[in-house]
């Protein structure tokens, strides 16, 4: 039986960057996932710190108005898919929470009122339009018939001249050539 022996030098160039490269890509995706947790935790952070406040000055609570001590707790509104709450931290009570939704109702648009609206006049007397003149070989510019009541009189510019009013800047007359 004969051995061979291996080539087991470098690994070829190729393989290296292929692994540079995913190793750049899986360093950038465990970045964008650290980002998300972090983001993720300080959302759960301000959930938590809005529904001690709510509970705090919800009936019951320890900034209740006194004119809310009488009434009742509203009831619970359904069940709304929400995110699980987060895991209770050292020193807080493990007992359910307050609960931190509300039902929106949708609000229907009023109905107008319809005003009794009088008769319909009669239509006027029909206007008879003149007749269409009779169609022609011409160009359409050459069928424009211009008004026989419109004509146009000549306007005169008045032009001042140079010499009448010294020439005058945005801040006054110019200032005199050195």
């Amino acid at each position: 039986m004969s051995t061979q022996k291996g080539n087991f030098g470098a690994p070829p160039k190729y393989i290296n960057e292929f692994s540079k490269a995913l190793a750049g890509e899986v360093r950038i995706l465990l970045q964008e996932v650290g980002k998300l947790r972090d983001e993720r935790r300080q959302l759960q952070h301000e959930i938590s710190e809005l529904m001690a406040v709510k509970s705090k000055y919800s009936a019951g609570g320890e900034y209740a108005p006194p004119w809310l001590q009488g009434l009742p707790e509203p009831a619970a509104p359904p069940a709304i898919a929400a995110p699980p709450p987060p895991p209770p931290e050292v020193g807080e009570p493990v007992g359910p929470a307050p609960p931190a939704w509300r039902t929106v109702h949708k609000r229907h648009p009023r109905e107008r009122k319809h005003k009794a609206l009088p008769a319909p006049a009669p239509p006027p007397p029909a206007i008879e339009a003149p007749p269409p003149p009779p169609p022609s070989n011409l160009p359409a510019w050459a069928q424009w018939r211009p008004n026989p009541m419109f004509s146009p009189q000549p306007q005169v510019a008045h032009v001042p001249s140079p010499q009448s009013q010294p020439r005058q800047g945005l801040f006054g007359p110019p200032s005199p050539p050195p």
